[in-house]
């Protein structure tokens, strides 16, 4: 018998929407397709017999293209849809993020939407009169919090709903896509509150299309394609196999190449044993101004798991220009465990909403006998940046 908790288990799941197909509009209308055998509809099957558990202290990342169903899982689990056949058991209280600002009324202000939104979480006035400033703060929209919310900005109702919903109390939580329509100043904020969380070990389940959130964040993975889980794994895995799947529907001037309209690039990778360093040698050529990028480099083993992660605008700011600098060097400590090692190269825009380049797998090194390293999620070794000049 395991022992082993589960925040949730689901067991056989199918789900199916009727679609209509004719229309009948009288009773007479109604009787001869009937007569004819015509139903009137016909079933869209979108998930096909998904089975997994999630352990309480998981953070589950649920990805897939878009149709592939994943967002009807989750309203499943959520309970906002009934499957079709299958099981479903929650451990604990579940609190979903699937549609930020339900519940809002656009004709009341902020302030009043703020308590409205705390009693369908369950807060009394007293408990949202003590979050209110924390609240407010998050969002970051003092100046509009007696405006009617029919004169914000998508931007700010997610700020204002998110900022919110993640006072619930709750022992699993539920997101869907909480980051699409943020600023890259509002995501940085999510970033922060899923570090904090994953510490307290909540139990999260989030659907994304970000393969950096799944990657930093996630501890594992699911891959959901026309209503099947593909893969359940680590979430670098997953991620890799998610950028490939992508790939397949897109021509070969797409992302997965060295170069495309945006930019070209190359990236290679040196351990000089004597200094105990691994050198990381990327080359970049931006084609189009004002590509406003930020660059990223994962490294995972073998097993598809991250070690390492990387990004510019986190790591150094604005100190490597694309359009001055050829490339830049990373020099990092060799303190990864003995075994095999691919990199990753990731060129996106700074609010992370377009690839402007992604290689998976484009460099690879093996350590064979590492000085010292830790046993952390994350290794974290002294890093040293040089840019080259074009």
């Amino acid at each position: 018998m395991s022992d082993k908790e589960y925040a949730l288990e689901i067991k056989n799941l199918y789900k199916h929407f009727k679609l209509p197909t004719e229309k009948a509009s009288t009773l007479k209308g109604l009787a001869i397709n009937r007569l004819r055998g015509i139903k009137g509809y016909k079933k869209q099957q979108v998930l096909r017999g998904i089975d997994f558990k999630v352990e309480k202290g998981e953070f589950l990342g649920i990805v897939g293209r878009n149709g592939s169903g994943k967002s009807t899982l989750l309203k499943i689990i959520s309970e906002i849809y009934q499957p079709s056949r299958g099981k479903i058991q929650v451990n604990g209280r579940l609190v979903p993020f699937i549609e930020l600002g339900v519940g809002f009324n656009p004709e009341l202000t902020g302030r009043e939407n703020v308590y409205l939104n705390g009693a369908m979480l369950g807060f009394s006035n007293t408990e949202v009169d003590a979050m209110y400033n924390e609240i407010v703060d998050f969002a970051e929209i003092h100046d509009f919090m007696d405006q009617k919310l029919k004169n914000y900005s998508s931007g700010m109702q997610v700020r204002l709903a998110f900022s919110v919903a993640i006072r619930a109390k709750s022992d699993i939580l539920v997101l869907d896509e909480v980051l699409a329509v943020g600023d890259e100043a509002f995501q940085r904020k999510c970033y922060t509150y899923f570090a904090q969380i994953k510490k307290q070990r909540k139990t999260i389940i989030l659907v994304t299309h970000s393969m950096d959130i799944v990657r930093q964040f996630c501890t594992r993975a699911i891959l959901i394609d026309d209503g099947e889980i593909v893969i359940d794994g680590g979430p670098g895995r997953v991620a890799i196999a998610y950028t490939k799947l992508n790939n397949q529907s897109v021509d070969s001037a797409g992302p997965s190449n060295t170069e495309n309209e945006y930019v070209s690039a190359k990236i290679a990778v040196s351990i000089v044993d004597s200094e105990n360093r691994v050198y990381i040698d990327v080359d970049i050529n931006a084609k189009k101004d004002q590509l406003d990028p930020v660059v990223a480099i994962g490294i995972y083993r073998d097993s598809g798991e991250q070690v390492y992660r990387w990004a510019s605008d986190e790591k150094i700011g604005d100190l490597f220009d694309i359009y001055k600098e050829g490339g830049f060097r990373l020099e990092l400590d060799n303190i990864f465990p003995r075994g095999g090692y691919t990199i990753s190269l990731y060129i996106k825009k700074k609010d992370r909403t377009l690839d402007y380049l992604v290689l998976d797998d484009a460099a690879s090194f093996v350590v064979k006998a590492p000085t010292h390293f830790t046993n952390d999620l994350y290794w974290h070794p002294s890093e040293k940046f040089i840019n080259k000049e074009k």
